[in-house]
């Protein structure tokens, strides 16, 4: 009985700036077939927005080219891997002829497609006159926009590997497009096939951070090993969608259902409306289920007709801002560094004044080190070292050159211990935002090249009939058994990892049993979540059910301070509140804390489990 085909990709980067040791690790693992990379998000596109208005030839992540494919790209030419990229960014091509550059240097001629058509800059004045608005704000369009991308499919990927590519480039499709493709490729999938693109979608969402589905960020951070060299993911995907997770031998990190359960809620949403441009993804019902201490399977993925319309988002300058790093030491450190940031902005909007500008838009103070960020759940902890992070946003570079300056005179003239120049001089650096709409498919066209053959492709031929998700089955309710109860924090019964959406915030929570999933439904409401982020979270909170993986999914609206580039916050990727949230108190059966006793995390041994 012959064994089942399964397609082997590595995943080498789950954002710009990854780890350099990724791709000669994957290149050890035998029988790999794809290396794909993931560089792209919200922050980063304002980052090449910037690059490409100073240098036109730039706008594309320069390490896919010099540090991914430039000392390795013999070896993944001569082992025929294919490789697929969304390092083309805001400029693909400028990509792609740096990458044939590089092959000529070394005597190689990869056959390199590039798709494009994610770039709607010249199409905007056209939308713009229809009555465009912000998809979550209903506001018109900034004036001056710095670049306009859709969040593109995999269809363009898909051709490019049926006309024999060893490498695509591609600029803003979804991140988990770069293995969509390969799968749609190898097993002749059809575009209506929504099942199996929901599976394959599910299979690039869990590798599209990298080593965030091996062991990183994962809650029980002690079991994993060996940070210095953590295993980047492989995943072997089969025919029916269904998938199994490993990494390379001899690698550090951890295969463990419930860390892969965390990547697999990561930054969904509505876990039963998950909305990517070739499918529309169902993942209440996914599984993760250890096949053995290296390997975890996953199935379980049900799809539905995406939308007609592609997400986009446009990238706008609004202004300046700056962010000063103070470290503040002694008694009363605190105290001393609260101080010291209402003089420097009482002594700068002095001096602006007096020149002639207005205010700051906006200020953040937060004393890192004293929990600045947990507002009224901060423990009161005496410390005697401070660092101290302000930042300000102002529409003029100029008025910032202020703050800029009078910082430095803080470690003479004000607090006792103070260290004023921490990391350096800081840069006033340009504020970019986010502008997000929706625009038809059949008015984005993608284009895909491959030296001198040329394609347009009609995506929007891919569109089925929307549909809601089906209704879950009814959750028993919680019958809270009789006898003491003990209070213990959510990380003795949960797991939880979070991230953003621009300015909402994604929390998922796995139950650590089964049993435990009734009584976090019942006691971690969205009201009491909301109460607990109540200091940061300025719209609502909903919550999804998600029972395959035996967990809850929330989604806090207008959390982030307005999120990546535009957010002054030290967190505005919203990475902590999953950790901020861990805390969160829960009563429990006394009969319970033998097991919870066994959660792996200081964290569980510092809160005494109290009978309530």
């Amino acid at each position: 009985m012959s064994t089942p085909r399964t397609i082997r990709i590595g995943g080498a980067s789950g954002f710009w700036g990854d780890s350099a040791t990724a791709t000669p690790q994957l290149l050890a693992v035998p029988d790999l077939q794809y290396l794909v990379y993931d560089y792209l998000a919200e922050t980063t596109m304002s980052i090449m927005s910037r690059a490409r208005a100073k240098d036109s030839a730039l706008g594309y992540a320069t390490d896919f080219v010099n540090m991914a494919m430039e000392p390795h790209l013999a070896e993944i030419l001569g082992r025929n891997i294919r490789v697929v990229a969304n390092a083309g960014g805001l400029n693909p091509q400028a990509c792609c002829d740096a990458l044939l550059a590089v092959a000529e240097r070394q005597g190689l001629r990869p056959k390199v497609a590039v798709v494009t058509g994610d770039d709607i800059m010249a199409a905007m004045p056209h939308w713009c006159a229809q009555g465009l608005k912000d998809m979550h704000t209903s506001e018109p369009p900034p004036a001056k926009l710095m670049s306009a991308n859709a969040y593109v499919g995999a269809q363009g990927i898909a051709r490019a590997l049926e006309w024999g590519a060893d490498i695509v480039i591609t600029g803003r499709c979804v991140d988990s497009a770069v293995v969509v493709g390969p799968l749609v490729h190898e097993f002749g999938w059809s575009w209506d096939d929504w099942d199996r693109l929901a599976a394959a979608t599910l299979a690039g969402h869990v590798i599209e951070c990298g080593a965030q589905a091996t062991g990183g960020l994962f809650t029980d951070w002690k079991l994993v090993t060996d940070w210095d060299r953590m295993g980047y993911p492989v995943i072997d995907c089969a025919a029916d969608g269904s998938f199994v997770l490993s990494k390379p031998k001899g690698t550090g990190g951890l295969i463990h259902p419930a860390a892969v359960a965390e990547q697999i809620l990561y930054e969904v949403g509505d876990p039963g409306s998950y909305l990517m441009p070739d499918v529309t993804c169902d993942f209440r019902q996914v599984r993760t289920e250890s096949l053995d201490a290296n390997h975890v399977r996953v199935s379980g993925a049900r799809g539905r007709a995406p939308s007609s319309l592609y997400k986009c988002n446009g990238t706008w300058l609004d202004g300046y801002q700056i962010a000063l790093a103070l470290a503040i030491r002694g008694v009363d450190a605190p105290a001393k560094a609260q101080r010291t940031a209402e003089a420097l902005l009482a002594r700068t909007r002095r001096m602006m004044a007096e020149k002639g500008y207005a205010d700051y838009s906006e200020t953040s103070v937060e004393l890192i080190g004293c929990e600045a960020l947990y507002g009224p759940n901060a423990r009161s902890l005496p410390t005697r070292e401070v660092l101290l992070r302000l930042a300000a946003r102002h529409p003029d570079r100029k008025a910032l050159v202020f703050l800029q300056r009078e910082c430095v005179s803080s470690g003479t003239s004000m607090a006792a211990g103070t260290r004023a120049t921490l990391f350096g001089r800081a840069d006033v650096q340009q504020v970019v935002k986010v502008f997000s709409f929706l625009v038809p498919k059949r008015e984005v066209p993608l284009t895909v090249k491959m030296g001198a053959r040329e394609e347009c492709l009609d995506v929007s031929a891919a569109v089925g009939e929307e549909s809601e998700a089906a209704p879950l089955v009814p959750s028993e309710p919680w019958t809270s058994p009789s006898g003491p109860k003990v209070s213990v924090p959510l990380i003795a019964m949960a797991w939880a990892r979070s991230g953003d959406k621009g300015d909402d915030e994604n929390i998922g929570v796995i139950a650590r049993e089964p049993r435990y999933l009734p009584l976090l439904r019942e006691q971690l409401t969205t009201e009491a979540v909301r109460k607990w982020f109540s200091h940061l979270v300025r719209g609502d909170v909903k919550r999804y059910e998600v029972p395959g993986l035996n967990a809850l999914n929330f989604v806090l609206h207008q959390a982030l301070g307005g999120g990546g580039s535009a957010s002054l916050r030290s967190d505005p990727l919203g990475k902590s509140f999953a950790q901020m949230l861990l805390d969160f108190p829960l009563a429990v059966p006394a009969d319970w804390a033998h097991s919870i006793k066994a959660a792996p995390s200081t964290l569980v041994a510092r809160h005494s489990q109290k009978e309530i």
